[in-house]
């Protein structure tokens, strides 16, 4: 009887042991929060880059938000053990078994939302408000990179654009224009600001600044000036939507909607040979100057998946990446995904209800 007193005290210790002073829960929070928004980051990546793609192709993009995720984790434990202590005249003699059990349990629930409907279709085909694309100029994003990925023309000067299904190069004052922006922009001779109008509620503002400024930055405003048609003695000019020149205080920025900034995007596609043979693909960047290759983004192409890479898809038998060393192209990407989420792109779904058992 001391035999069987001694095994349960035993298999006691050794259950609290495991199960009374350690939490399962927040063991995973440091591992799932990083792992997670890893996995939604790359595929958010890939879908945009693929989506890309796919409209080279005159395919069409889809997109598919992931709603939620749910972790749900169990751990059960257990240990027995039992024996027989037999008397001296008894045939069995002693016996003493013993045995444990864990199991592990991980449920994660995902819950994807494809994006549909009358207000997605709108906030990809709707043109981009200027005001955001100048505050993101105050953001510090380069206003030659920014500019020229954003908007068809400014002023009626017009940048490179696939409107139409055909390939059309940029004037070549609005490329001079883009570089003297830059340049003007790092001087801190550039602003923008939000001012209140009874009219129009409010109205972004852009401003070149007067004083304090080196002879070359005035020179540069004033080339500025001349390339983009602004009155020389004008200090501050109202951003308005618009295809075509407006009034003297005006700056009219014909903006791009979501749509055609992919499209503009993907005509920088490197598509692969036997594509242009069949037509299945449109031809755009193949006809560019190498000048404007040199200075392009570039998506490229091959029948391997490269080994590294900022972003990589498999479309029609054929592997598209961007490389991780080029930091323009990546940019570029990154202000898309970006770009998203100030356009209208969805209507808010009544998601699944999901249940959750108690673990």
């Amino acid at each position: 009887m001391k035999l069987v007193l001694f095994l349960r005290s035993s298999s006691l210790a050794a259950m609290l042991a495991v199960t009374g002073c350690s939490h399962l829960g927040p063991n995973t929070i440091p591992v799932d929060r990083f792992d997670y928004s890893t996995a939604v980051a790359d595929s958010w990546k890939q879908q945009t880059l693929l989506n890309i793609v796919k409209l080279r192709y005159m395919d069409l993009p889809v997109f598919v938000d992931v709603a939620s995720i749910v972790s749900g984790y169990s751990l059960q434990t257990g240990v027995n053990i039992n024996g027989t202590a037999s008397s001296d005249k008894a045939i069995q003699g002693n016996f003493i078994a013993a045995g444990a059990q864990a199991v592990y349990t991980d449920r994660p629930t995902i819950t994807y939302v494809p994006l549909t409907g009358e207000k997605f279709l709108r906030g990809l085909i709707t043109p981009i408000d200027p005001k955001n694309i100048f505050f993101m100029l105050q953001a510090g994003y380069p206003a030659d990179f920014l500019l020229s990925l954003t908007v068809e023309s400014l002023n009626g000067v017009r940048n490179r654009s696939t409107a139409g299904g055909t390939l059309r190069e940029a004037d070549p004052d609005f490329l001079r224009a883009m570089q003297l922006m830059r340049e003007v922009q790092a001087a801190g001779a550039v602003g923008m600001r939000v001012e209140e109008d009874k009219a129009k509620n409010a109205s972004a503002v852009l401003f070149f600044r007067r004083d304090d400024l080196a002879p070359e930055t005035v020179d540069k405003i004033v080339e500025i000036r001349r390339l983009l048609r602004l009155p020389p003695e004008q200090q501050k000019f109202v951003l308005t939507y618009s295809p075509v020149r407006g009034s003297t205080n005006e700056l009219a920025v014909n903006s791009r909607s979501m749509l055609q900034i992919m499209s503009a995007f993907a005509s920088y596609l490197e598509v692969p040979e036997a594509h242009l043979k069949d037509h299945s693909a449109v031809p755009a960047f193949e006809n560019a100057t190498p000048e404007n290759r040199q200075a392009a983004v570039r998506i490229h192409s091959g029948n391997r998946k490269p080994d590294t890479a900022f972003a990589a898809v498999s479309y029609r038998g054929h592997w598209f990446w961007i490389d991780d060393g080029d930091l323009k192209t990546k940019r570029a990407l990154t202000a898309i995904m970006f770009f998203f989420t100030l356009a209208e792109s969805g209507e808010t779904e009544k998601l699944p209800l999901i249940t959750i058992p108690a673990q």
